[in-house]
């Protein structure tokens, strides 16, 4: 009696805890669902660019460029000195010994004149300068763009795969049955089983690699776009194709045009050339004119006396041991470099825009192949499990048709996921602009 009692008992509990436990794990995946964040590609984007620290660096270094070209405008413009000096002296050559004191006061302005060609070369550098940090703004919001994107369509792919995993392991387990009850009944030998639970395992272990990839994509996706990485992130799209109408050479057109690259670099040459300029002013005279107003006295504040000088003012350096020419030698030898580098992005870009086309081009082809092969390769399973289960069939054009069959469909998604990254590193290299936002 006690002992069935009890076993009544435990049985109460296992129940309760099992309940309870339930319900705790729904309140948490309702709580998950709750919680979850929904992302389209648009607001993916958008929120990698309001997030990324790489926009914040850029705009950062814009507003040090701008500040450059404030620096390099104001030696265009005059000097304003205000001055007062007090002094105290105490004289030991006379005696008695005396203390005397003095204030001083002065306002003075100068004006450079000519400068060799100096502002005009700092001038000309500061605002290319600044022209570059500006298309920095664009190229970076370009490259977040491009990795917002990129991990957004990881994210579909990922998810694809296991579908076509968790797919796979339903039709193997399906499979399994089937073997299992003809071997019951003595239609087939344990090998078929064997070779089927063989299979399956397999299967399960693709699928437990799928879904730890697609765990690791969500969380990329969160890195970029700024969220907690543990956030639930729901991707609401699906994996697509669309046709993309432009001629190769209509894409290196316009990547030669809006390229943020190309245009920085030439810029970069222009910036190097007022850095010429400025270093071969060390050749030539400085002319500046200055004037200033003074007071001063033998007591606070000074003012009782006053006195004004105006002056012109020409420095010309004769030798000064090569350092003017060491400094050309040395910017010379920037700008020989800059060119050069224009050269080379300009050949890099190109090639990446033709690369990426010639992907995209790649991967639509495999869009159309691999659509027709994955229905072939459905007809060719059914085909090959009516077989079996009729007995003309066997064990292994069953298995083998299931392998064809989730190979062409992961082909077909992989097609899709290539197709769909071409097209972004496509634009991403001819510098398609992203819309602008405010700078922060």
């Amino acid at each position: 009696m006690h002992g069935k009692l009890s076993k009544k008992i435990l049985s109460a509990m296992f129940f309760a805890v099992f309940f309870l436990t339930a319900g705790y794990a729904f309140a948490d995946e309702s709580t998950a669902a709750e919680n979850a964040v929904v992302l389209d590609l648009d607001k993916a984007i958008q929120m990698a660019l309001d997030n990324n620290p790489k926009t914040m660096i850029a705009s950062g270094n814009l507003k040090s460029a701008a500040g450059s070209v404030k620096q390099a405008l104001g030696q265009y413009g005059p000097q304003i000195v205000l001055q007062h000096t007090e002094n105290r002296v105490k004289n030991y050559t006379v005696l008695p010994i005396n203390i005397t004191e003095s204030f001083n006061n002065s306002a003075s302005v100068s004006l450079p004149v000519y400068t060799g060609g100096a502002r005009r070369g700092n001038m000309r550098t500061a605002n290319r300068n600044y022209e570059i940090a500006k298309l920095e703004i664009g190229r970076t919001d370009q490259e977040v763009k491009l990795d917002a994107t990129t991990a957004y369509y990881t994210v579909l792919q990922t998810r694809n795969l296991v579908a076509l995993g968790t797919e796979s392991v339903a039709r193997l387990q399906e499979h399994l049955k089937n073997v299992q009850a003809q071997f019951d009944v003595g239609i087939v030998a344990k090998v078929d089983v064997l070779r089927s639970q063989v299979e399956l395992a397999n299967s399960q272990q693709d699928l437990i690699k799928a879904q730890n990839s697609y765990d690791v994509a969500v969380a990329s996706l969160n890195n970029v776009v700024g969220l907690p990485l543990e956030t639930q992130t729901v991707v609401d799209d699906e994996l697509a194709h669309s046709n993309y109408a432009k001629s190769l050479e209509d894409c290196i057109d316009f990547s030669r045009q809006h390229q943020p690259q190309i245009i920085q670099a030439a810029k970069a040459v222009e910036a190097a050339r007022g850095g010429v300029m400025a270093a071969r002013s060390g050749y030539l005279p400085n002319i500046s004119i200055s004037a200033g107003y003074g007071w001063g006295d033998r007591e606070f504040p000074g003012d009782e006396k006053s006195s004004w000088n105006v002056s012109a003012t020409m420095n010309f350096t004769l030798f000064d041991s090569n350092i003017t020419r060491g400094r050309v030698d040395s910017a010379q030898g920037t700008l020989v470099q800059r060119q050069a580098s224009y050269q080379q992005i300009r050949d890099n870009v190109f090639l990446a825009v033709r690369s990426s086309y010639l992907s995209l081009r790649e991967a639509e082809k495999r869009i159309e192949t691999a659509s027709v092969t994955v229905e072939t390769a459905e007809e060719d399973y059914k085909i090959a499990l009516v077989r079996y289960q009729a007995g003309v069939g066997t064990n292994t054009d069953v298995l083998d048709a299931q392998v064809a069959l989730t190979q062409a469909k992961t082909n077909y998604v992989q097609a899709l996921y290539d197709y769909n990254t071409s097209w972004a590193n496509l634009e991403n290299a001819m510098g398609v602009p992203v819309p602008p936002r405010a700078l922060r």
